[in-house]
């Protein structure tokens, strides 16, 4: 081979260490690009959680309303009292609901709460148990429960009395004993301003469960309403962590009025719930445990309703509310006109 002069050496040396170098430039760019490939896959995956949305409501009136109907959902709840079996008004409103729900084709969600007629007193397991054997029969194609709704809500005197977390454990366990095959809720909390509290029972309520050698809820129900009516996040994110597996939002919505706190002076609490629902959707996409939302309530109240959380007015009238669900929802017809009451 012929040697080379050493400055022809020299400038090929340099030009063959700047192909290498090019090469690697290139093979780390691509690798830079995979990168930023995968971490906007990952990033668009997260961001696409879409949950199923519902409403929950206490009045069968909403499945005969247009409004209602055009929104097209596949899942509503209703709360319905543990001894509802033991009274003909209390049976006679849940069978009217649920068969209407389940005649527009609705997956119903039923949390069992206190007694319209004892308020004040909780049932012992028996009592639990066999009433809510009873209601189960009568509805055999319910199935999805809850055993109690915001169990963490504390007792309010002469009002109403809520289980402790050791008591709803066990609830839980008699539920899941005579509902076999059904889809169980584990808990159904309140955020609550300060989420200390909730915290606690949710832990208590897991300890229990342990002891009773029953099976762990995978999936958890949470009312955040604390949260998103302030416009924040953090109480959501934090209790989902805690609670652990999958979690619904089994109430949640823009809270019209409801007491000092958030007032609806000149329609004011209109505007802001319907803010806070567009919040609520942002929010339960950008949180991939959260698997179903149910939007608290149909029917508003009037000026002397102490909590007011509808989509219509007293006489289902949509509000601005109604349009930012409609149109979550993708329905057709959501363009339409909205009233300030």
């Amino acid at each position: 081979m012929r040697t080379l002069p050493r400055r022809s050496s020299l400038a090929v040396l340099l030009l063959l260490a700047a192909l290498v170098l090019g090469v690697i430039g290139q093979s780390a760019a691509a690798g830079k690009a995979r990168a930023h490939s995968t971490g906007a896959r990952k990033s668009s995956a997260h961001a696409a959680n879409s949950p199923l949305v519902g409403l929950g409501n206490q009045s069968a009136k909403m499945f005969s309303n247009p409004l209602y109907t055009q929104l097209h959902t596949k899942i509503v709840r209703y709360v319905a009292p543990y001894d509802a079996v033991a009274h003909p008004y209390s049976l006679d409103q849940a069978i009217t609901f649920i068969h209407d729900a389940e005649a527009d084709d609705e997956e119903v969600l039923v949390a069992f709460y206190h007694s319209e007629y004892t308020p004040t007193k909780l049932p012992n397991l028996e009592s639990y148990q066999r009433d809510v054997q009873r209601f189960i029969k009568l509805f055999p194609h319910v199935r999805v429960y809850e055993a109690w709704d915001e169990s963490n809500r504390g007792n309010e005197p002469h009002l109403f009395s809520s289980p402790s977390a050791s008591r709803t454990a066990q609830y839980y366990q008699e539920l899941l004993r005579v509902c076999r095959g059904c889809t169980v809720i584990g808990l159904d909390v309140l955020d609550n301003p300060g989420i200390q509290g909730t915290l606690q029972y949710i832990a208590e309520f897991r300890q229990e469960v342990g002891k009773l050698k029953t099976i762990m809820p995978s999936i958890w129900g949470l009312h955040n309403y604390s949260d998103v009516n302030r416009l924040e996040g953090w109480r959501t994110r934090d209790l989902v962590k805690a609670l652990g597996g999958q979690v619904w939002l089994t109430e949640t919505g823009g809270v019209v009025k409801f007491g000092t706190a958030f007032p609806n002076k000149h329609g004011s609490g209109i505007k802001r719930a319907a803010k806070v629902l567009k919040f609520v959707f942002a929010l339960a996409s950008s949180v991939p445990q959260i698997k179903r939302v149910y939007i608290y309530d149909w029917n508003g109240g009037t000026s002397s309703t102490r909590f007011d959380a509808g989509l219509t007015n007293a006489h289902e009238q949509p509000r601005e509310g109604y349009v930012v669900v409609c149109k979550a929802l993708r329905a057709v017809k959501c363009n339409v006109k909205t009233v300030d009451n």
